[in-house]
């Protein structure tokens, strides 16, 4: 129940970053380094996450 809530709670986050992304990256360039940008950083949040839960 607590994964499908932090689901829920993920795409609530991005449905609401997702306008105001797709407004400011007008061309590709900057939309592909954003982008990109985003997924690292959704990466590192995850690997974080299953590093403490493993470890603990």
């Amino acid at each position: 129940m607590d994964k499908i809530v932090s689901v829920i709670y993920m795409v609530g986050v991005f449905l609401l970053i997702l306008p105001a992304f797709l407004n400011s990256n007008n061309n590709f360039k900057n939309f592909f380094t954003n982008l990109s940008i985003w997924v690292a950083i959704i990466l590192i949040i995850l690997s974080l996450y299953y590093a403490y839960n493993f470890l603990i």
